[in-house]
């Protein structure tokens, strides 16, 4: 297989194609750079690449940031818009990181930064595989527990409409939203609103 046929499979398999994926190949970054000149390739951004006739999704975005921030995971309304428990839309992806984490900064897609520490930011993480790329995501409950917490961002509306999403579509159960409640440490601000939709 040739250098060309390497970058071009590789590209194929993994959706977006990092510039390190390209070196861990034993390929040339100049041939990269001349595929995308000859329109072989297509940049996304500063260091990832995709096949022109890939079919987008409505996930590139999350793929895109995922790929760049290994170690961040999506959070509130790009959580939300992952799991459909919302009617928002938001052309920002929402990313929390490690309370001491530098930030990730690029152009493009616009990002959202949450800080979190301790078990809000190691629990209820589960892997996505979104447009050839692993997705880290917050779980249902915890992004619900979530959305309670960064209320004054968000609104409370968001949060109160996810809860109702949430337990009407059976997607979370009354144990696994206390649980995240008390990790996130909004158990008496969702208390009220847990009953109601329990007793209802």
């Amino acid at each position: 297989m040739t250098q060309t046929e390497r970058i071009l499979e590789l590209a194929r398999s993994k959706g977006i194609l990092r510039t390190r994926d390209v070196d861990s190949a034993g390929a040339s970054r100049a041939l990269l750079a001349s595929l995308t000149a000859e329109g072989r390739l297509l940049k996304l951004g500063r260091g990832l690449h995709t096949l022109p006739d890939r079919s987008a999704s409505e996930y590139d975005s999350f793929a895109e940031v995922a790929t760049r921030s290994p170690g961040g995971v999506l959070c509130l309304l790009s959580a939300l818009r992952f799991h459909d428990l919302t009617t928002q839309q938001s052309s920002d992806v929402w990313l929390a990181i490690p309370h001491k984490a530098r930030a990730p900064r690029f152009d493009y897609p616009p990002l959202r930064v949450v800080r979190m520490s301790g078990l809000a930011m190691t629990e209820g993480i589960e892997i996505a595989d979104l447009a050839g790329a692993q997705v880290r995501v917050f779980s249902v409950a915890k992004t619900v527990a979530d959305c309670f917490k960064f209320r004054n961002k968000i609104g409370l509306d968001v949060a109160l409409e996810a809860l109702h999403e949430a337990w009407n579509g059976k997607r979370a159960t009354m144990d696994e939203l206390w649980r995240y409640a008390e990790i996130c440490r909004v158990a008496n601000v969702m208390r009220p609103y847990l009953e109601a939709v329990g007793a209802a």
